[in-house]
């Protein structure tokens, strides 16, 4: 089955319901397809995006309607008219593996026609500028660590105060690695980065313990890992990591920067460096916030015979993410959904590349 963020799911349940039609059914929705059943085949018909299982089709909405397809696991069909459709209207598709790893994308040529930014972009990671934008990513990370920390722990104060004041003690202790951060300077990115990662590591290593203590008791978690972490709430964060990678990397191509361009992470082929460094600062407020706020509640993930999240649990999650990103949250003065936070964030950074300033990374509000 197909969805994306209820937006999809509600439209085919609301169609074939025959309660409204199509076009009635998308106002005022994510604009997001999700593909996450082998079998399916995704294809265009006219100007409009269908799916089908064999003979049968599930979906059938405008393309005008659509603002990116993410496709998850494999088994999925595309068609070349609607991956060449798609292109001419900016639509950028998305593939992420089982586990939520993203393993490659399709995006419009248009969407990294810009010149000026990448230019500045280059130039940057050999002057200041990429010291400044580097240390603007992890200090957005440690704040919003140490908020969600406060932020959780603030209901377990009546009835748990020792817990309580060991997750306050964790959010000090990344308080200080802020400070630390603040301290540190050097003309160039490679003089600092050493450092610069020593600092984050130890201050999100206090975060994970901080959440180790708010997480349900039940629930076994043998602390954080990445990518081949085989417990499920490791596997809910890395499979939400990377829903959340291909939203930051739309974000970045729209403002004309180049994804491959990174700062706190080295160069590597193939690694998309700037979206690892600007996925730093929404981490927190899009998948951490949604999956410990799920599992608290009692929406506790289960596995297949070979060890994966279930299909009905990845559903779950990516509903619940998208969600998250269509929340509105104070910004620049005003109330924007997250994914609009992420092009705002994107812009930002690409006009401190041009222009140069200061880079203010994004701090959610809790």
């Amino acid at each position: 089955m197909t969805e994306a963020a209820g937006f999809w799911k509600e439209t085919y349940e609301m169609v074939a319901a025959s309660k409204v039609s199509v076009e009635e059914a998308l106002a005022g929705h994510s604009r997001v397809l999700v593909v996450n059943e082998p079998g399916l085949f995704v294809g265009k018909h006219s100007e409009r995006v269908v799916v089908r299982r064999k003979s049968e089709v599930l979906m059938e909405a405008p393309l005008l309607d659509l603002e990116q397809v993410v496709i998850l696991g494999n088994g999925v069909s595309l068609s070349s008219d609607l991956v060449r459709e798609c292109g001419q209207h900016g639509i950028p598709l998305y593939f992420l593996d089982e586990r939520g790893d993203p393993s490659g994308s399709l995006v419009a040529p248009a969407l990294s026609a810009t010149v000026e930014t990448r230019r500045q972009q280059l130039l940057a990671y050999n002057d200041r500028r990429g010291v400044t934008l580097a240390k603007g990513f992890a200090h957005g990370k440690l704040m919003n660590q140490l908020l969600l920390l406060r932020y959780m722990a603030k209901y377990r104060k009546e009835r748990d105060e020792p817990l309580f004041l060991d997750v306050q003690a964790a959010a000090r202790d990344i308080s200080d690695r802020c400070a630390e951060l603040e301290r540190l300077e050097g003309e160039r990115i490679d003089d600092v980065r050493g450092e610069l990662l020593s600092i984050e590591g130890r201050g999100s290593a206090r975060y994970w313990q901080g959440m180790q203590l708010l997480l349900v008791r039940d629930l076994e978690w043998p602390g954080r890992e990445g990518r081949g972490a085989t417990d499920p709430v490791n596997m809910l964060l890395n499979y939400g990591y990377g829903i959340l990678y291909g939203q930051v990397q739309q974000a970045l191509l729209i403002a004309g920067l180049d994804v491959f361009g990174g700062f706190i992470h080295a160069d590597r082929p193939g690694k998309a460096s700037l979206v690892l460094d600007a996925v730093e600062e929404f981490r927190q407020m899009v998948v951490d916030r949604t999956v410990f706020a799920g599992l608290n509640k009692g929406t506790l993930p289960r596995l297949d015979q070979e060890g994966r999240l279930t299909l009905d649990t990845r559903r779950n999650l990516v509903e619940r993410i998208f969600e998250r990103l269509d929340t509105p949250e104070p910004y620049a003065g005003k109330r924007l959904k997250l994914r609009s936070i992420l092009v705002g964030q994107a812009r930002h950074v690409a006009a401190f590349l041009r222009a140069g300033g200061e880079y203010e990374p994004y701090v959610g509000r809790w």
